[in-house]
């Protein structure tokens, strides 16, 4: 198995694109932290996956939770190799003008301050075992090819890869390898929002024909992209911004 014996942390896991990476990263030999804002959500991966999962409730945005979610993976594994930066969230696919100030500022503040976060509490853990580890940011094709109608979202994940290839750098004498994975539109909660129209086939027709391969993105190809980042067979990547996304930023 490819992650045979590493600690995993994994935020926004009890659902879409968190929990497929959670149940792939389980399969693969992880003992995982199943972290997310919905505790039963949580509790329910991690009692599926099985493996000595742990689910944990918290909000990426607030530092407090984000030292409680690396906690847990130290008290109930005894230490740290990956941690799973996924859990994002977005305004309405709608006029850059029409977003208010409150939803502006959730989005970054769960988008961008959550890889600040995430740094504070995973590196100092990662540096004191002396064994290096991968952090690995969920981000998405905006922030590569940006479509209108989601300018604010766009920014956050732009902001988001900026930060991964600085951190990349900045960490990689400690052995801490940093890396994105940029998906492309997936079926997950927020569909609608990044549609900004009902979710029906014809719509989403409409976005598919924007991506070679022809089809949205899966549970399955996040997860498949975060265990190749996370496993000992990819120790000299770092600092990837990596599309999953049939093509569409090509």
């Amino acid at each position: 198995m490819r992650l045979q014996g590493k600690v995993a942390v994994i935020t926004g896991a009890g659902g879409g694109f968190g929990e497929g990476i959670a149940r792939r990263f389980a399969a693969e030999g992880a003992r995982v932290v199943v972290a997310d804002i919905n505790a039963a959500a949580a509790r329910r991966v991690a009692l599926e996956i099985a493996n000595g999962a742990v689910g944990i409730a918290g909000d990426v945005s607030q530092g407090k939770d984000v030292a409680a979610m690396v906690q847990a993976a130290v008290d109930r594994f005894g230490g740290l190799d990956i941690v799973v930066n996924n859990a994002g969230t977005t305004h309405r696919n709608q006029p850059m003008l029409d977003v208010r100030e409150e939803e502006f500022d959730r989005v970054f503040a769960v988008n961008v301050k959550s890889v600040y976060w995430v740094a504070q509490a995973a590196v100092p853990v990662l540096r004191r075992q002396g064994r290096g580890g991968s952090i690995i940011n969920v981000s998405s094709t905006a922030g590569i090819r940006p479509r209108p109608g989601l300018v604010w979202y766009n920014g956050t994940k732009g902001a988001m890869n900026t930060m991964t290839q600085c951190m990349a750098i900045e960490l990689a004498p400690d052995n801490i390898r940093v890396n994105a994975i940029c998906p492309v539109l997936g079926a997950t909660g927020l569909t609608e929002l990044f549609m900004g129209q009902p979710d029906n086939p014809e719509v989403r027709q409409k976005f598919m024909a924007s991506i070679p391969l022809g089809r949205m993105s899966q549970p399955s190809d996040i997860a498949n992209a975060c265990v190749w980042l996370a496993e000992d067979a990819t120790s000299f990547i770092t600092g990837v911004l990596l599309p999953v996304d049939g093509g569409r930023t090509a």
